[in-house]
């Protein structure tokens, strides 16, 4: 797992550059975009289970879904940060990406240092450190395990 650390307010246009919001909406044409004006190596080294840790505001900025969309499609695990836009922070719970506000993990985080994420017992281990969250809500867990809030909608009304 790879750690990608970024800085306080990180909006959605550095996420996901505003001149492709309308020539890019599957997720295949957002991948290539995503952070390359903030970390032009992110899109192609980015790999399936790696973290993003990030200060203050992380997904400040203009509402728009692209941002989470590739995040999540490039399999980022989780963004840990000190705190996020209110509307990044429900997107992301509609696309099933979680986000973790655990300010003290962002700080103690050195480049290199080993990070171990335990979702189901809300800890953190960063280097030798132990850090503790508040354990995700089930119903948060359950929407990213069914890929996000519409297939997890889909579901819960096919079993009525």
């Amino acid at each position: 797992m790879k750690v990608w650390k970024y800085d306080d307010n990180i909006n959605t246009d550095m996420l996901f550059p505003g001149k492709y919001v309308y020539t890019c909406s599957t997720p295949e044409e957002i991948k290539p975009h995503l952070l390359e004006d903030l970390d032009p190596p992110f899109a192609k080294n980015v790999r399936e289970g790696d973290i993003i840790l990030a200060g203050k505001n992380f997904g400040c900025g203009s509402s728009r879904e692209q941002p989470v969309v590739g995040l999540k499609t490039v399999g980022i695990v989780a963004v840990v940060a000190e705190s996020f836009a209110r509307i990044f922070y429900r997107s992301s719970i509609n696309q099933g990406l979680l986000l973790i506000e655990c300010p003290d993990v962002v700080k103690a985080y050195s480049k290199g240092d080993n990070v171990t994420l335990d979702i189901e017992h809300g800890k953190i281990i960063v280097g030798e450190k132990s850090f503790f969250f508040p354990k995700l809500p089930e119903e948060i867990l359950s929407i990213r395990d069914a890929g996000g809030l519409l297939p997890y909608t889909r579901a819960k009304l096919k079993k009525k």
